[in-house]
C-alpha cells in the first residue's frame, strides 16, 4: 500500500481526526479507499441522516460547500463533509473561491471533517491555496505506481482477500490491466469471488474470469515467441487472424512493442542475473524469467529488428503506407518475422 495513503488510514482507524484532507492526484484508487472509509467510519448509522453530507463538485460552489462545513453537528461529536470529483469546483479556480477556501483553511471548524476528491489532477502550487495546502491540511497526492510496483500491490490485495495469486497470475493481472488500480483491485475481487480461499489464484482463474481466452491470448503469445514455439506461434496468431475483431492487431503491437524494448534494455545489463534484469527494466522480479530466455533466444541485432518491424506495423495499421492486407495477416506475417 502507498505509505501516504497507510498513514492516513492507520491514524482514521485509530479515530484521530484531521479537520480538513485534500487527496488528490492521477491515481484515484487511494482517493477512493481512504473517502470511503471515511463515509462508512466516522460516523455510526444513526449519527450520518443529520450530520454526514456528501456532494458532487459539479453541483456546488466553495460558497455553498463552507456553509455545510461551517454548521455544528446535531447530537453527535462531530460531522463530515464529502466533496466528490472536487476538481470540477467551477469557482474553486477562480480567485474568489480559492480566497474563500483558504480563509476556512486557515480557521478550520473543528468539529467537521471536510475531504476533498480531488482527482486525476493536482492543485497548481504556483498559486496561493495550492502552497498552503501542505500546511494546513492533510495533503495527499497520489501517482500511478510504477510498473515494478504492481505485482506487490496485487499480492497484498489479494492477501486481503485471504487469498495467495500464482507469479503467473501476478504478471497476466499486471500486463493485461496495468497500472489502474481501482481496475486491478476490482478484477483482482472478481476473480477472487469465483475462487476458494485456500486455492490460490493462477493464471487460468485469472483468464476465465475476467474475459481473456485462455489458450489464445497475447501474453500466451509472447511466451511462445520467447520460447522459439513455432507451432504454438502459428496456432495462436491463425486464431487472432480469423477473430480480428475480438482481438484488434494494434494493441498486440503496442504489447509486443513494449515487450521487446524491455528485452532491449535487459541486453545492455551488465548483470544478467534475474535480480539484476528485474532491477535494469524496472519490473517484479516475478517476471524476469522471460526476459533471461527472450535475451538467450533474440540476440541483440534480432530485438533491433523486431523493434523496428513493430514501429512499421504499428503505422500501417494506422493507415500509414498500408497494402490492401488485411490486419489480420498482417499482424500474422510480422509475429513471423519476427520469429525467424
Amino acid at each position: 500500500m502507498d505509505s501516504e495513503a497507510k498513514q492516513i488510514l492507520d491514524k482514521l482507524k485509530a479515530r484521530k481526526y484531521d479537520p480538513v484532507y485534500v487527496l488528490q492526484g492521477e491515481e484515484t484508487y487511494y482517493i477512493d479507499l481512504i473517502s470511503n472509509y471515511i463515509e462508512a467510519n466516522v460516523l455510526s448509522e444513526s449519527e450520518k441522516s443529520f450530520n454526514q453530507v456528501v456532494v458532487y463538485g459539479k453541483d456546488v460552489t466553495v460558497s455553498a460547500i463552507l456553509t455545510h462545513a461551517r454548521r455544528f453537528p446535531m447530537m453527535a461529536e462531530r460531522q463530515v463533509v464529502i466533496v466528490k470529483e472536487a476538481q470540477e469546483i467551477l469557482d474553486l479556480q477562480r480567485e474568489g473561491g480559492a480566497k474563500m477556501l483558504l480563509s476556512y483553511l486557515q480557521q478550520p471548524v473543528p468539529s467537521t471533517v471536510l475531504v476533498f476528491c480531488h482527482k486525476y489532477k493536482t492543485f497548481d502550487k504556483r498559486k496561493e491555496l495550492g502552497k498552503k495546502l501542505d500546511q494546513l491540511t492533510v495533503c495527499a497526492t497520489f501517482k500511478k505506481p510504477k510498473d515494478e510496483r504492481l505485482g506487490e500491490f496485487i499480492v497484498e490485495h489479494a492477501k486481503s482477500r485471504g487469498y495467495k495469486v500464482d507469479a503467473d497470475a501476478i504478471q497476466v493481472l499486471a500486463e493485461y490491466v496495468g497500472n489502474d488500480l481501482s481496475r486491478l483491485a476490482n478484477e483482482i475481487d472478481k476473480v477472487a469471488i469465483n475462487s476458494k480461499p485456500e486455492t490460490p489464484i493462477t493464471a487460468e482463474l485469472v483468464m476465465a474470469h475476467v474475459g481473456i481466452s485462455k489458450e489464445y491470448n497475447v501474453f500466451e503469445l509472447q511466451k511462445a515467441m520467447v520460447h522459439k514455439d513455432f507451432n504454438k506461434v502459428a496456432k495462436i496468431t491463425t486464431y487472432f487472424e480469423n477473430h480480428i475483431k475480438r482481438n484488434p492487431a494494434i494493441p498486440m503491437v503496442a504489447f509486443l512493442y513494449s515487450f521487446f524494448s524491455k528485452v532491449l534494455v535487459a541486453h545492455a545489463s551488465a548483470d544478467k542475473s534475474e535480480s539484476g534484469i528485474a532491477a535494469a527494466i524496472k519490473i517484479n522480479r516475478y517476471f524476469a524469467g522471460d526476459y533471461i530466455t527472450a535475451i538467450r533466444n533474440f540476440p541483440l541485432h534480432k530485438v533491433l529488428e523486431s523493434i523496428t518491424l513493430l514501429k512499421q506495423a504499428d503505422l500501417k495499421l494506422k493507415g500509414v503506407d498500408s497494402a490492401s492486407v488485411s490486419e489480420g495477416m498482417l499482424f500474422k506475417e510480422l509475429v513471423l518475422r519476427i520469429m525467424i
